[in-house]
């Protein structure tokens, strides 16, 4: 956020000094040095980009990468009958290939990032900062002034205003595009669990093919161990050996391309016939059902392409088009064809084609490859899911759980304990379990073609309210996409009961807890909203509010960023005293991927000055991480001082009855403060103040009026007298005429979920000796 305080003179830019004429005097060949140094800057990251494409294969591809280990078996788990058959499946993957992971994502979904950040959560959040969909209705106009808040205008008579009004207009439809946003959620979830077991069970599978008298209990056992160790590590974070994932990958796909090349150059290239497309309607209509639910093997070629999007973080959209189109795609073409081309010499093989068609002289520098390989493409998609995870809860859409931060260099690398357990359990079990790559591939097409469907639905809102693209364009992708996509679909569909089930049973269990949780966290905030204290009231009680004022501070932590919380009345009616300094603290979550540290906080004074209470409202990004540390009291308290400067200052009337609510402030007072720059009149309403606005104007050349040092004096006397966290201990329940199923969900689900997560009081890092909790209980 960008905002401008002048006083005698002195304005401020994003919180740099300046001087207005100065500023419009600045000399020319200053201005040519910035743009000399711009070009540079341009010049250098033009270079550097080779470098991040060649990182990103670790992290981005390496699902993707390691799918030649168990494609074809999953296409023909009985052999191959025709080795016309062969021509067909991969014609289709060639196809499927272009269309799906190159045109549709590499070039086109890649675009909808959200400031840098994938998935269906982070397009989740560039819709509700383009619309007004969001279900917790907790955002302030001051919210869209952030520098990460970015969004479009929308022209009234357009068709992207008309969706726009549409989507406002008709409460069930944001429920529509949440329960949407959290199935794609839950299925990237589902991948978590499947990528590692179907990955590491068809590596582990290299073992049987030299060893044929080996049972596949002694490769399911290799692979669970391979597991274990895998979610036993992951405490220790990727930072320490991420650097090794690149290579690994690099290597791995140059090795299967050049396998491929060696295939094709000694079963014969016939195969290249697979790059005219009319194999494909020859291979659909020779084999009709067969080959038609074939296509649900066929499917797994393309899977990793949505953790393609979700991992995109922390890589620029260039470097990960040119990883793709210049490394990725050729040895994908190339160790499918020369597989394909093996396949049509040895019928039987299909099986295990990977393993065989490699040459006996390499075998185990391959195995061993694989293997690396296997467990990078399982590593990718665990960190994903973990991101995943951390979005979710800053949309207050899953339980609140414990998030370590992992990495002092990267911020988005984190470990959630219990969700890495949750995963290896299920992991172990679906590998264990199943035993049989064919069964886990029906389970991972199923969970990937759904992510397919939930983005595509969600690029057909990104094109008509972000881009704005002409309803023609919308239509030609939206028709292209769900034609392949529902094709494979109502091939997965034929394997429901082959293994496919299992993925709708995990999503349907994640999407339950998080649906549920949702609701909960929408009814309390509803509840707080709804029953908040009116500023008449508080004005009635005087400066004392009819009570007892013991030194110290207190802070009363609620949900709502503006009014005066339900807790507090509730407190005061209940106790004869109150601290003599009363903070009133929000930590919401934006729809945006980061919150600066210098716009993070809003202060604000509630009340005339001798009542000394204000409002604090933190604010963060779904991938900003709240840490467990004295930071946020002290930082709290840091800009509640400067808070005092400022509005002393600013002479900006402490003593007027001109205060109001946050959200009573009117665009001309803050336009005059924040913006425009104007000497601040003495009846105008100072009540809010951004960080990078309040340290504009504290300039070294300015003294301190005596009010502000003695309010300062008053503030670090009651900060020392003591420090009290009033938490407020809601209980949900339903109410005696609803329906079972929400008695079910309420009291039950939602109740069992709020025992088992972690306690607010936890998360704030409070101290138990300064802990106060107050109870309410409100039915819904």
């Amino acid at each position: 956020m960008t905002s401008t305080v002048e006083s005698d003179g002195e304005t401020n830019n994003k919180g740099s000094m300046w001087n207005l004429d100065q500023k419009l005097d600045q000399p020319m060949d200053e201005e040519a040095g910035r743009l000399r140094n711009m070009y540079r800057e341009k010049k250098f990251s033009s270079l550097l980009l080779l470098r991040l494409a060649y990182q990103s294969l670790g992290v981005v591809y390496g699902d993707l990468g390691t799918s030649p280990l168990y494609v074809f078996y999953n296409i023909f788990p009985n052999g191959v009958h025709d080795k016309e058959d062969v021509i067909g499946a991969l014609s289709l993957i060639i196809y499927s290939l272009t269309l799906v992971p190159l045109i549709k994502y590499v070039f086109i979904v890649l675009r909808a990032n959200d400031n840098g950040q994938g998935g269906t959560l982070a397009l989740y959040s560039l819709l509700c900062r383009h619309a007004n969909i969001k279900t917790i209705p907790n955002q302030h106009r001051t919210d869209e002034e952030l520098t990460t808040y970015s969004r479009s205008t929308i022209h009234e008579r357009s068709f992207a205003a008309k969706t726009k009004r549409w989507l406002e207009g008709k409460g069930y439809l944001k429920n529509v595009v949440l329960i949407l946003v959290l199935v794609g959620t839950c299925m990237m979830i589902g991948d978590g669990i499947l990528t590692p077991a179907i990955s590491v069970l068809s590596a582990s599978g290299g073992i049987k093919v030299n060893h044929p008298n080996l049972s596949s209990g002694v490769v399911v056992v290799v692979a669970v161990a391979i597991l274990v160790g895998l979610f036993s590590m992951q405490h220790y974070g990727t930072d320490r050996v991420s650097w090794l994932f690149a290579p690994v990958v690099l290597l791995w796909l140059f090795l299967i391309g050049g396998i491929g090349i060696f295939n094709l150059w000694k079963h014969g290239s016939d195969v290249l016939r697979a790059f005219s497309p009319v194999y494909i309607y020859r291979y659909l209509k020779r084999g009709r059902k067969e080959n038609w639910t074939s296509l649900g093997g066929i499917l797994l070629c393309i899977t990793g392409t949505e953790a393609l999007f979700a991992d995109l973080g922390h890589f620029p959209v260039s470097s990960v088009q040119i990883a793709f189109t210049l490394v990725v795609f050729p040895c994908l073409l190339l160790a499918y064809s020369g597989q394909a081309a093996y396949l049509m010499n040895n019928l039987s093989h299909s099986r295990d084609v990977f393993y065989r068609s490699i040459p006996a002289t390499i075998y185990w520098p391959v195995f061993v490859v694989a293997t690396a390989a296997a467990i990078v493409a399982s590593q990718a998609t665990i960190t994903a899911t973990f991101s995943i995870i951390k979005q979710a809860l800053a949309h207050g859409c899953f339980p609140r759980v414990k998030v370590v931060h992992t990495s002092k260099k990267f911020l988005g690398q984190i470990y959630i304990p219990d969700i890495n357990w949750i995963l290896m359990i299920l992991c172990i079990a679906v590998t264990a379990g199943f035993k049989d790559q064919n069964q886990i591939g029906n389970a991972y097409g199923t969970a990937v073609v759904i992510v397919f469907l939930v983005t595509t639905l969600l690029m057909i809102l990104i094109m008509i309210l972000v881009w704005r693209c002409h309803w023609i364009l919308v239509f030609i992708f939206t028709g292209l996409s769900l034609i392949v996509e529902c094709t494979y679909f109502s091939a997965v569909l034929f394997k429901v009961d082959q293994g496919g089930w299992a993925p709708l049973v995990i999503a349907a269990a994640f999407l339950l807890v998080m649906y549920v949780w949702h609701y909960g966290t929408v009814k309390r905030y509803e509840f707080e909203l709804h029953s908040k204290v009116s500023m008449a009231w508080i004005l009635g009680l005087g400066p004392s509010l009819g009570l007892v004022r013991v030194p110290g501070i207190g802070l009363v932590y609620t949900e709502l960023a503006s009014g005066v919380p339900h807790i507090f009345s509730h407190f005061i009616t209940n106790l004869p005293a109150i601290h003599s300094v009363v903070v009133f603290v929000c930590v919401k979550y934006l729809p945006v991927y980061t919150v600066p540290e210098e716009e993070r906080f809003l202060v604000k004074r509630i009340g005339p000055k001798n009542f000394h209470i204000f409002r604090c409202v933190a604010r963060y990004g779904y991938k900003d991480l709240h840490k467990k540390d004295d930071d946020f009291e002290k930082k709290l308290f840091h800009n509640l001082f400067i808070f005092v400067r400022l509005e002393s200052m600013m002479e900006g009337g402490s003593d007027s009855d001109e205060y109001s609510l946050y959200e009573q402030q009117t665009n001309q007072s803050r336009d005059g403060i924040l913006n425009n720059g104007n000497a601040a009149s003495p009846n105008m309403d100072l009540t809010m103040a951004s960080v990078d606005s309040i340290v504009s104007v504290i300039s070294p050349s300015r003294g301190s009026s005596k009010n502000e040092v003695d309010e300062l004096e008053y503030l670090n006397n009651c900060r020392d007298a003591g420090v009290v966290h009033i938490l407020g201990n809601t209980v949900v329940r339903a109410s005696r005429d609803s329906m079972f199923y929400k008695k079910i969900a309420v009291d039950y689900v939602y109740a069992f979920l709020r025992k088992i997560c972690r306690e607010n009081s936890v998360i704030f890092n409070v101290p138990h000796e300064s802990l106060l909790n107050v109870g309410q209980v409100f039915y819904v």
